[in-house]
């Protein structure tokens, strides 16, 4: 507890110090905006890396891969190949567009001031959709590690990316984002290194062998919200609360295969050795099945695997956030070089999430039945490391996830913000674009209590998946064909993303 705390405060404290350096200079709308577009390829480049890295990737991708495997290598190559494709055919005709925002753009490109709005309108489900996770990641983060109610986490989150969007805008951030993408890859790095040591001097066996996932010794488990899981073997287990509707004391009950109700509040101990039950939505898979892509776990895996490798690869070229961080550029040529150094970036960083993934099936197992994927990260360094090495590990772990939630989320109030406050630019200017702020950040926040526990990467996919069906076809379209309409993008745009 108290290394994850002092983790958040150091974070919070270099955050200040960074932005400070970059409020000193935004004073104009244009430097809130796109920085005065002074923002060099590689500084840029670090910037765009470090709101891509997002709850989602940070915490998500190795609770997917716990959970599903191999299958789920696609979404970081998804991920990484969108930025191919974004310097193929959309970052430096963007740029030399001159405009600010994706609506500006589409007003430029179409003369329609509706298409504008119906952008508009785009960027915002889209900006909120990837607020909700860095929001719910924090509140995961700070429960797992210290015992904090969840809005705690999220009261961080939002009053970091309130203080620094609103005192420095992009300029501000650019120079925190840029920073934490290092802060970032040594948070997840270096303890990713020690466990993968640890674990081959353990000498556990192969996450990848093929019996199901087990509890490598005696295991509690206590059961937050009431769940269905899948019991794959009879199992003997000690159970405290409601099983199966039943209410239990302490005493030994027989699982039999099948599926069970365990109640909100059980306290479940499962002797080592015993196969790993799973919630009901996961799928049961041995290690061969597990490590092989094409799991089957579904009725339609080739399907599903393209399809959300699509999303996910289309989806980043119209990511609001990402694109406007093109602007910043000095020019078209400088927006090309940037693009090109971020798929580096993130294949660096992607390979250690995956890591965490796949230790987590042999020292967190008991994450598949809770269905609790996202603390998979956050768990592993005090499972594996006993004592204050596992607590420094763990305050690594922390303060990287933290820098990924501020990150991301100041990215996307930039980007929302500056997008509604532009028809105001003449008359508002700096102002309006903190009126946009505050709305950025009041709409997720009111939905987050009604939503319910989701996984960021479910909620990022929503994201991308929206981005892809409206954003990405109105700008390779805009940018490449000369026949397009404004009623033909505008009957795109409701069609994809109203679908």
């Amino acid at each position: 507890m108290a290394a994850a705390l002092s983790a958040l405060v150091a974070v919070l404290g270099m955050t200040a110090v960074v932005g400070l350096y970059g409020r000193r200079t935004a004073q104009t709308t244009s430097d809130f905006l796109v920085a005065s577009r002074g923002v060099t390829p590689w500084w840029n480049a670090s910037a765009i890396s470090s709101e891509y890295i997002s709850a989602a990737a940070y915490l998500g991708t190795a609770g997917l891969v716990l959970a599903y495997g191999a299958d789920m290598l696609w979404l970081p190559i998804g991920a990484t190949a969108g930025y191919v494709l974004l310097l193929a055919f959309v970052t430096a005709p963007l740029r030399r567009s001159g405009a600010y925002t994706i609506s500006d753009f589409a007003e430029w490109r179409l003369g329609s001031p509706g298409v504008r709005r119906i952008v508009t309108g785009c960027v915002c489900l889209i900006g909120w959709f990837y607020l909700l996770p860095q929001f719910q990641g924090a509140g995961v983060t700070l429960r797992v590690l210290t015992g904090a109610p969840v809005w705690a986490g999220w009261a961080v989150v939002v009053t970091a990316a309130l203080l620094l969007v609103v005192s420095g805008g992009m300029r501000s951030i650019t120079a925190v984002q840029a920073v934490q993408f290092w802060v970032k890859l040594v948070a997840v790095a270096v303890p990713a290194v020690a466990l993968l040591a640890l674990w081959h001097l353990d000498g556990r066996e192969d996450p990848a062998a093929g019996r199901l996932p087990r509890f490598g010794r005696d295991t509690g488990v206590h059961v937050q919200a009431g769940l269905a899981v899948t019991v794959s073997a009879d199992t003997q287990v000690t159970v405290r609360g409601r099983l199966d509707g039943a209410a239990h004391r302490g005493e030994r009950v027989r699982l039999a295969a099948g599926t069970h109700t365990v109640g909100a509040g059980a306290d479940l101990l499962f002797p080592a050795g015993t196969a790993v039950p799973h919630a009901r939505r996961l799928p049961v898979q041995r290690g061969a099945a597990w490590a092989t892509p094409f799991g089957r776990h579904e009725g339609h895996d080739l399907y599903s695997t393209v399809s959300g490798l699509l999303c996910v690869l289309l989806g980043t070229m119209g990511l609001p956030h990402i694109l406007m961080r093109f602007y910043t550029n000095t020019c078209g040529s400088a927006a090309r070089r940037t693009a090109a150094f971020v798929p580096g970036m993130l294949a660096l960083f992607y390979v250690f999430p995956i890591l965490y993934g796949t230790l987590g099936r042999l020292y967190t197992p008991e994450l598949l039945m809770t269905g609790d994927l996202d603390a998979t990260l956050l768990l592993l360094p005090r499972r594996m490391v006993p004592g204050l090495p596992g607590a420094l590990l763990t305050g690594l772990v922390a303060a990287g996830a933290f820098a990924a939630f501020i990150s991301t989320s100041c990215g996307i109030v930039v980007a929302i913000a500056g997008t509604v406050s532009q028809r105001s630019r003449r008359r508002g200017g700096v102002t309006a674009f903190r009126a946009g702020v505050v709305f950025a950040l009041a709409a997720p926040l009111a939905l987050l209590p009604r939503i319910g526990p989701q996984g960021a990467a479910n909620l990022v996919t929503m994201a991308l998946c929206l981005s892809a069906c409206s954003l990405c076809p109105l700008l390779v379209l805009g940018i490449w064909w000369r026949g397009l309409t404004a009623a033909g993008a505008g009957a795109g745009l409701l069609a994809g993303g109203g679908l």
